[in-house]
């Protein structure tokens, strides 16, 4: 039985009076404290009928929200538990409830990382410690990909605060193939995580046309350009990644159809989780699925494709197929090389 925010302000309101047995608590008092309640909490002036306390008491007696509260009168007038130990706080979670609260910490702890949720970060503890005593060796069925060794996640706070409040930022950063850090004057626009690693979207301060993406594993350094004028986005996040696989966007490449047959192993998984949202299907044959996506041709799509290893043939473009079949054939050289220094 679903339960409304005002209800539950209502329940946990009696069943703290009830557990008061210092005094004595008659229906007019209760509808006193629920209407202080619910003024309290949720601004409803108007205060509660007798009778949605009435209700509310027979509604806790029952089993319809598994409280079965030992709520009894005394002198035909006065309200309390039988039970003086008894409250609704303590009434035990099922598998069901553990199992949902499990999956609930699991997902609210990918914020790891964002100060913006720190708020979160007590309650998500509490919450599993909870789950954790109450079901002693319950573990979550849902496991998220994570990688918390990843370098960078520590920036992550900072930028996305810096992006939310629209302030550039001087970021310390070595590409893979730099020779040496360069720190440059970055308006973020937003973070993408793609493949388990974080990127920051945005422009230097002094080529504002030109879109960059920086890796918060190669950031050394991160801090705010006081008083320094953001530059607003000029275009969106899902504009920029529509027609590719991937963080590597070029202004000067088209997407294009890109043909790909995949054998009858691995066409099912394309077919249930596509490589891009433009996928379609062309040809169902003897030996697999042509599919045809229209994307760029990026690193990323590179490496998607490679990735099926024998699962998968370029048809088209030309140019694709013979990149991909070269790379192939300098995999087999490296092989073959190990095998005869073996």
């Amino acid at each position: 039985m679903p339960v409304n925010r005002n209800a539950l302000i209502r329940y946990k309101t009696i069943d703290t009076c009830l557990r008061n047995r210092r005094r004595k608590w008659t229906i007019e008092d209760l509808i006193e404290k629920v209407s202080e309640a619910l003024y309290e909490y949720e601004g409803i002036a108007k205060g509660i009928s007798r009778r949605t306390i009435q209700a509310d008491i027979q509604l806790m007696r029952s089993n319809k929200l598994g409280y079965n509260a030992p709520i009894i009168i005394k002198e035909k007038k006065y309200y309390t538990y039988e039970d003086g130990e008894y409250s609704i706080t303590n009434i035990p979670l099922n598998e069901q409830d553990l199992g949902r609260m499990n999956e609930a910490v699991a997902m609210l702890k990918q914020f790891k990382g964002f100060s913006h949720f720190s708020a979160l970060n007590e309650v998500v503890q509490k919450l599993e410690d909870h789950v954790y005593a109450a079901s002693h060796s319950t573990e979550s069925v849902i496991d998220f990909e994570k990688n918390d060794m990843l370098r960078g996640l520590n920036y992550l706070d900072l930028i996305y605060n810096a992006i939310v409040q629209k302030q550039a930022v001087d970021i310390t950063y070595q590409s893979f193939k730099a020779i040496r850090a360069e720190t440059v004057r970055f308006h973020g626009w937003w973070l993408k995580e793609f493949k388990n690693r974080w990127f920051v979207v945005g422009v230097k301060d002094m080529q504002p046309d030109l879109i960059l993406t920086f890796a918060l594993d190669r950031i050394q350094d991160v801090s705010i350009a006081d008083k320094h004028k953001y530059k607003e986005p000029t275009v969106s996040a899902a504009s920029f990644y529509k027609d590719v696989i991937g963080v590597t966007v070029s202004k000067n490449l088209r997407a294009q159809n890109i043909k790909l047959l995949f054998n009858k192993l691995n066409a099912p998984y394309v077919e249930t989780k596509p490589l891009h949202h433009s996928q379609t299907v062309l040809e169902r044959r003897n030996d697999g699925v042509l599919f045809n996506i229209k994307v760029q041709i990026n690193y990323e799509l590179e490496k998607e494709i490679l990735g099926f290893g024998d699962g998968v043939e370029v048809i088209s473009p030309d140019y694709l197929r013979k990149r991909i079949r070269k790379r192939v054939e300098f995999c087999i050289e490296n092989y073959n090389r190990s095998d005869s220094s073996t």
